[in-house]
Formats: structure tokens, C-alpha cells, sequence
């Protein structure tokens, strides 16, 4: 004899939603080239209100990510000491050890890997190691968003 009142049967379990990098990444990219000065890397993320870009050789392969702070670094030591520019450039300065994603990567994975990792943004490679875009945790916030949930 069961206790338990009448219960209504449960619906069908939702399919898990896959939600791809690629639905949500940006593709209309600033990027740099190695040789650009710093100063005008600097000047265009100002200008472009971003905090970082990658750096792409002439095939658009990934060479690194320049990002504000490695802009202020290098600007702070000319600027600080009152010298002339030493016409730093983004290869100089840009961090080439980069983490990178796939556009297929599922946004629930990109979010645990900004966690973990500590970074503000990945490049996006497609299988012949071309940048074709970019996502960043905003990006990934607003996915989120669309993300259909349960109320308990």
C-alpha cells in the first residue's frame, strides 16, 4: 500500500541544450600585427573600447593577445621616466603563451574554462589554427541568458 497522494506523470525530460562557441563568439575582430607600435595598439583599443585583441601573423594565425594592461606596462616605463618612445612593439610586448577554444566548444565548458583559468578572453581557431573570432565571459553571460531553465 503506498501513502504517497496522486502525482501527476512527469513530462518528458528535456534533451540537453548544446549551445556552441560559435552561436556566440565575435567575429568582427580588432586585430594586430606583431610590428604595430604599442602606442597605436593602445590608441585603437581605447578607441575601439576593448581591453584586448589578438595578434595575427599574414596567414591569420595566432601569434599572442595584446591587452590594456600589456600596453600600460610598456607605456608607463617611457612615460614614468620622461622618455622618448623606444617604439616598442606589440610583438614585444603581447603574452604568447594563449589559450585557445574551438568555435564547437559547448558555452557551458567555455564558462567552467574562464572560471578555472582566470582569462578574459578566447580566441576562437578553426581546425587549420586560423582565428575566425572571439569570445569573451560577456559573451558567454548573455548565451547564458537564452538558456532555457527550470523552476524548482
Amino acid at each position: 500500500m503506498s501513502y504517497q497522494g496522486a502525482r501527476e506523470t512527469p513530462s518528458k525530460i528535456p534533451e540537453k541544450q548544446h549551445i556552441s562557441v560559435r552561436d556566440h563568439m565575435a567575429t568582427n575582430l580588432i586585430t594586430f600585427t606583431a610590428d604595430q607600435t604599442v602606442e597605436d595598439a593602445a590608441k585603437e583599443l581605447m578607441e575601439a573600447n576593448i581591453s584586448g585583441a589578438p595578434v595575427l601573423d599574414n596567414d591569420g594565425k595566432l601569434l599572442g593577445i595584446i591587452s590594456e594592461g600589456d600596453c600600460l606596462k610598456a607605456l608607463m616605463s617611457e612615460k614614468y621616466h620622461n622618455h622618448p618612445s623606444t617604439g616598442e612593439t606589440v610583438g614585444d610586448c603581447m603574452v604568447t603563451q594563449v589559450i585557445h577554444i574551438s568555435p564547437e566548444t559547448d558555452i557551458f565548458e567555455a564558462a567552467r574554462m574562464f572560471l578555472e583559468l582566470r582569462v578574459r578572453r578566447f580566441p576562437v581557431l578553426d581546425k587549420s589554427d586560423k582565428v575566425i573570432g572571439q569570445i569573451s565571459q560577456k559573451d558567454v553571460i548573455m548565451a547564458m541568458n537564452k538558456v532555457n531553465g527550470q523552476t524548482w
